[in-house]
């Protein structure tokens, strides 16, 4: 009877581990497409590795010591004047302390080398794209190419992505989980990061910061193509008849409802991007503090009062 109830345990558990985790192929986090995304997959799964060296020895022990110990077990040792074990003492101490001191190393480590503001060494010059995030939507500026996209960027694979990010909204969050590292846009504020696919396809993007009664139709596609592709899909661009001026801008602005359709426009009004940043900070551009890490001043002045 007790070998009955012993299989029937392993099996239900198996059942629900299987049930629970059926659904982990679909976390895109675990299926990285770049060298950011390889990086901080590993450093997610041994952070939970090491984590895990506590919690299982745990629920093992709860099990064990409850049968071991139960009162109708008349095989145990009773020791009740007990109190003390060094080696006991030794391992709930050093076990602990030796897998906080691993995960310290790993955190200090991996966020040095995966800050997103660090480029990506390349033979090949990076792709420029500035994105605003806007009620509900995303505009992407490709400042080289002067074309300007909504709701979709694409760049060639193998080629680093070099973004810069603010917001003419709420703050929001720009995260393309198979590529890594999520950053914050905000208003009147630059923030960078720096992207790599090294596979073609594409990416599903979103905004992880609830910013409104929108939020949930605020994602895009990222498209990862061959070079040859690339330069197709620019010069495809180019034939739109939309143009990117302060006019159709404010408009494109203007909150929309559900999801924006992808839109392509074939000229964009210069330095827009920093037209928008100045519209929440009419003094950018005119503080050290601007020159800030996390501001948004990589420009000159001129560059600035050009934008107006």
């Amino acid at each position: 009877m007790k070998t009955k109830k012993y299989f029937f345990f392993v099996g239900l558990s198996s059942l629900c581990a299987v049930t629970f985790l059926g659904g982990c192929s679909t976390i895109l986090l675990f299926d990285p497409k770049g060298p950011i995304g390889e990086a901080q997959r590993f450093v997610i799964i041994a952070a939970i590795v090491l984590m895990l060296l506590v919690v299982i020895p745990v629920f093992i022990m709860a099990f064990w010591f409850a049968r071991k110990y139960r009162a109708s077990n008349t095989e145990s040792t009773y020791m009740p004047k007990w109190s003390h074990s060094a080696k006991i003492e030794f391992s709930m101490w050093a076990v602990p302390i030796a897998i906080v001191t691993v995960l310290a190393i790993l955190a200090w480590t991996s966020t040095h080398s995966l800050d997103p503001y660090k480029p990506i060494h390349s033979a090949d010059k990076p792709i420029n794209i500035e994105a605003v995030s806007l009620d509900w939507k995303w505009l992407f500026i490709y400042p080289d190419q002067n074309i300007a996209t909504v709701n979709q960027i694409t760049f060639p694979v193998n080629v680093p992505i070099s973004f810069k990010l603010t917001s003419d909204t709420v703050m929001t969050s720009f995260f393309i989980p198979q590529l890594g590292s999520q950053i914050y846009a905000m208003a009147g504020m630059q923030t960078r990061l720096h992207l790599l696919a090294d596979k073609p396809g594409a990416y599903a993007g979103h905004n992880q910061q609830i910013s409104g009664r929108g939020y949930s139709d605020m994602h895009f596609k990222a498209n990862a193509v061959s070079g040859e592709e690339f330069q197709s899909w620019v010069q495809k661009i180019r034939q739109s008849p939309e143009k990117l001026d302060l006019e159709r801008y404010e408009k494109l602005a203007k909150p929309s409802v559900g999801y924006h359709p992808v839109t392509y426009f074939s000229s964009v009004k210069p330095n827009l991007f920093e037209y928008i940043l100045r519209k929440s900070d009419p003094t950018w551009g005119k503080h050290p503090d601007h020159m800030s890490r996390g501001s948004v001043s990589t420009y000159t002045r001129t560059d600035v009062a050009e934008a107006n």
